[in-house]
């Protein structure tokens, strides 16, 4: 059995027409996507969760191996 990551996806945002601007990777999450956590909720817990369900623009409902459900500001996990 092989199980398939789910990370989240990068979108470009279209190039504005000013000199040396690049474009924007605009990081969007999913449910189900796998993300690194910056700051372990415990000292037994993985450094990755899993995120569950949107909560508000600012925030995800993840589950952390080895820790359980918690309330994940997006400042606190990357991808």
């Amino acid at each position: 059995m092989q199980l398939k990551a789910n990370y989240p996806a990068c979108t470009l945002v279209p190039e504005i027409k000013t000199s040396g601007w690049k474009p924007i990777c605009k990081i969007t999450y999913n449910r189900n996507s796998w993300v690194k956590l910056l700051q372990l909720p415990n000292e037994y817990s993985f450094d990755e969760a899993m995120l569950l369900c949107q909560e508000s623009p600012e925030a995800w409902v993840a589950w952390v191996p080895g820790h359980g459900e918690i309330l994940l500001a997006r400042s606190d996990f990357y991808s």
